[in-house]
């Protein structure tokens, strides 16, 4: 079997929302892709790929040629090394932050500064990074939002319509739940 060239190679941006919930579904679908013959790039926030090479070392990230991680600013000023990041704040700054960033990496892997990368095929990014489509939109790639949403929360989703037909949602008070029966 003859191997794939540089060129014939996809190129996939793995960009999660920057909260574990988020990070670690967006890894284990790279990991699938990049098992199918994808190059990866995984991008991160500054925050959690420098958590992510305090808790593992900073060689962990080296060894796949094909499979990279990067980081952008979310816009956040640098917080407490073990603390968790405010999410009301990420949620206000990183659609406004990150656009610009985001599309210097494109154009980064996209140019000579990585010849070894090919060029970018498409963006996989969470459902929360809509910034992203601008950035897909601008560069002419394709993209997928990828809904990091566990079992649980898809089957709380799914029941909304029958919450609110019930008059449970919004809610009202803990009076409301007296007379519930599951």
């Amino acid at each position: 079997m003859d191997s794939i060239t540089k060129t014939e190679k996809p190129h996939a941006i793995c960009i999660p929302y920057p909260a574990q919930g988020h990070i670690n579904p967006m890894m284990k679908l790279a990991k699938l892709l990049h098992v199918k013959g994808f190059h990866i790039s995984f991008v991160n926030n500054h925050y959690n790929h420098n958590r992510l090479l305090r808790s593992r070392g900073a060689s962990s990230l080296d060894g796949l040629p094909d499979f990279r991680f990067y980081s952008i600013p979310d816009g956040l000023p640098p917080s407490q090394a073990e603390a968790t990041q405010s999410i009301p704040a990420l949620c206000e700054s990183v659609p406004k932050h990150s656009l610009e960033p985001f599309c210097e990496l494109i154009t980064r892997l996209n140019g000579d500064e990585e010849p070894d990368v090919p060029p970018v095929s498409c963006i996989i990014s969470d459902g929360c990074m809509s910034f992203t489509l601008k950035a897909a939109e601008m560069f002419g790639l394709p993209e997928v939002l990828f809904w990091t949403t566990s079992a649980c929360g898809l089957l709380a989703y799914t029941h909304y319509r029958d919450l609110i037909k019930k008059g449970y949602t919004p809610l009202k008070g803990f009076k409301v739940f007296n007379n519930v029966h599951i």
